[in-house]
């Protein structure tokens, strides 16, 4: 029955793709579709067409990787997953693995589509990178994990070869829902150690990469945010949300959603349970004006992966939310308490300000969050309590409004949604600006050598 529910899926999310390239192609002319030429201009991208053995099929096997994760469920709606509640419009269990997906679908209706690669400035991989990495990071190809990549370079080079080879993949980009760590295993190691070398294979050197999480040197790979649980699909949805964020009470000062910290040794995460247990002990009502000082949702073992409201009203009631790196310094849940409101605390520079440069301008960083050094609260004894009671109210409340408007670009709206909240660029269209920028600047400079 299991299997039966997937190839089912898996058939209806071919068909919406095909039904996509249909209505784009028989509404072009030889390169244009509706959109305007002149509003398309140095904006037209060409979707390669890949073997589904590179995409949807990989979707079969989402069940095989029991180590990693069972993400049957978090198909549905092209890759938002199941709704969060039958009544819900906005509001899904997104698995963040699925961000391919959600891009793959989302491109489809992007409106400066080309049937003709030959004038497109961008040329797209709808290649499901991370989801064919766990057959190597979690499966049986474990000591094979060189070879990720290769056979989609081989087709490249095999099929309309002349697509790569006009400027030896420069114009090409892709996603991979999985920090850029994971994929950057050196060709050498022997024995091989955890991750890929998808970008160490000299082949894909010139490729533009979409990760949730770059590197500290960022050559090929550009952060944009990890999808959240919300995507509304019309203007009205989102303008509801963004007035409940404004009136919600903030009754909690600050707000920690996450696991760890429970450990002997100093960590960030340690420092911070053990601050929060004693300021709800110390502090109170009357000298801080919050009903709560700190609230901690505990989401050990990842029980709030998939279920956003056991962190979104604490998030709504909260007024900053401690954003502390785990195994990687980034967190889908800096994105959660932005679409909250919440004023995000960060403890490293590469959790946000040196990660998404298109979506979370650097230069704002001090209008919408906060930046504490994690050295200082571990080994030094700052208290973050401190600090964020320094910032006056009035302060606080700037903050929030600049955090309010940056929610359109870090949201992932609903497939095939509203042309009234089109208007609002989204996450989606923020990366595609990104990467459309990045891969004019290579072109300009390799022209100029």
């Amino acid at each position: 029955m299991a299997y039966l529910t997937h190839f089912i899926l898996l058939l209806l999310i071919n068909l919406a793709s095909s039904q996509q390239i249909s209505n784009t192609e028989s509404s072009s002319s030889t390169t244009t579709n509706p959109t305007t030429t002149e509003d398309c201009d140095n904006r037209w991208i060409y979707i390669r067409n890949l073997p589904s053995r590179f995409n949807l099929d990989l979707l079969t096997n989402c069940s095989e990787y029991p180590i990693f994760d069972d993400f049957c469920p978090y198909l549905a709606n092209h890759g938002l997953g199941q709704k969060t509640h039958t009544k819900s419009r906005s509001w899904y269990r997104t698995d963040p693995l699925l961000l391919e997906l959600i891009f793959h679908r989302r491109i489809l209706e992007y409106p400066c589509l080309t049937n003709d690669p030959n004038v497109a400035n961008a040329v797209f991989l709808p290649y499901y990178g991370a989801i064919d990495s766990l057959k190597y990071l979690y499966g049986p190809d474990v000591n094979s994990s060189f070879q990720h990549g290769m056979g989609l370079f081989d087709f490249l080079q095999s099929d309309e070869p002349g697509i790569w080879n006009r400027h030896m993949g420069h114009d090409h980009f892709l996603v991979m829902s999985r920090p850029a760590w994971d994929f950057c295993q050196p060709l050498d190691n022997d024995p091989p150690i955890w991750g890929t070398s998808f970008l160490e294979l000299p082949e894909f050197y010139n490729v533009t990469v979409l990760v949730p999480e770059g590197r500290a040197w960022p050559w090929q790979e550009h952060a944009v945010p990890y999808p959240t649980s919300f995507h509304p699909p019309n203007l009205a949805c989102f303008e509801a949300w963004i007035q409940r964020v404004r009136r919600s009470r903030r009754v909690s000062l600050m707000l920690f959603a996450g696991g760890g910290g429970i450990g002997a040794s100093p960590n960030i995460r340690r420092s911070i349970r053990t601050e929060c247990e004693n300021a709800n002990t110390s502090m109170t009502k009357d000298n801080t004006g919050y009903s709560q000082i700190c609230h901690i949702v505990d989401c050990s073992n990842g029980i709030c992966e998939h279920d956003p409201i056991r962190y979104m009203r604490p998030m709504l009631q909260a007024t900053f939310c401690l954003q502390p790196p785990g195994d990687t310094p980034t967190r889908r849940s800096t994105f959660d308490a932005i679409t909250a409101g919440c004023i995000p605390i960060f403890f490293e520079e590469m959790s946000a300000r040196s990660q998404y440069r298109w979506h979370l301008p650097e230069e704002k960083y001090p209008e919408f969050s906060v930046f504490i050094p994690k050295e200082e609260v571990v080994f030094k004894g700052l208290k973050i309590l401190d600090v964020l009671m320094g910032i006056p109210r009035s302060e606080v409340r700037k903050m929030r409004e600049s955090v309010i408007e940056l929610i359109p670009r870090v949201m992932y709206r609903r497939h095939g949604s509203s042309l009234g909240l089109r208007t609002k660029k989204d996450a989606f269209d923020t990366a595609i600006d990104g990467a459309l920028q990045t891969i004019k600047d290579k072109l300009n400079d390799l022209s100029e050598q």
